[in-house]
């Protein structure tokens, strides 16, 4: 049987959008796996964008849908199209924007709130026992979307990362690279990436067993 899964994009570039890395190897291991894709972003403007050169803000504005079209090769749905019904499970991969852009974690911390149509289809995955995946800062969100059910996710080691994750509802678990954590509860897959590194071929050994685990889950 063939799995349709989500990809919830959330710009391009790691200090503005998603991590460009996480995001081809989840797409590069589903397609491994036989599994059908779906990308998906919010259609809204990214909080700012960052010049990946220098690292430093810069005065133009880019939109979430737009910026991960270049990841999805154009082959993209915006968030708000898409329903629980559409698809069989949900990986979002990391980078500054799905704490950004997906919700405002990285401005407001245990505070924050998630983009809405995010924060439903969040909500519709979880009511109907789909599985998610959450890579790199990514579980932060998902942990602020779905703290009422008390997930427990992984970003790495990162103690403050760990304690607003503890502070929004959910149970942080200390993993290396090439881990996984794995809530059976609530279905949710976690891996750390690129929290912790420190290269693509590090990273890639825990996103690929994520991809594993979620298509199991199915």
């Amino acid at each position: 049987m063939t799995h349709n899964v989500g990809v919830l994009l959330s710009g391009c570039g790691v200090f503005d959008g998603s991590e460009i890395h996480e995001a081809v190897l989840t797409l590069l291991f589903l397609d491994r796996a036989g599994a059908t894709v779906q990308c998906m972003a919010p259609d809204a403007e990214q909080l700012h964008v960052i010049d990946h050169l220098t690292q430093t803000p810069s005065e133009e504005s880019r939109n979430v849908l737009v910026e991960s079209a270049r990841i999805a090769r154009g082959e993209i749905k915006d968030v708000a199209a898409v329903g629980a019904d559409d698809i069989d499970a949900l990986i979002i991969p990391g980078g500054f924007g799905a704490a950004k852009n997906l919700s405002d974690f990285a401005v407001n911390g245990p505070e924050a709130t998630v983009h809405p149509d995010v924060q439903r289809l969040l909500d519709e995955m979880v009511a109907k026992s789909k599985p998610i995946g959450a890579i790199c800062i990514a579980p932060a969100t998902l942990t602020r979307a779905l703290g009422s059910h008390s997930p427990q996710v992984t970003i790495g080691n990162d103690v403050g990362t760990a304690a607003a994750i503890q502070a929004m509802g959910g149970t942080h678990k200390e993993c290396r690279v090439d881990q996984i954590c794995v809530d059976e509860a609530n279905r949710l897959v976690t891996t750390p990436a690129y929290m912790l590194g420190p290269g693509i071929k590090d990273v890639a050994i825990g996103i690929e067993k994520l991809v594993e685990k979620v298509l199991s889950l199915c």
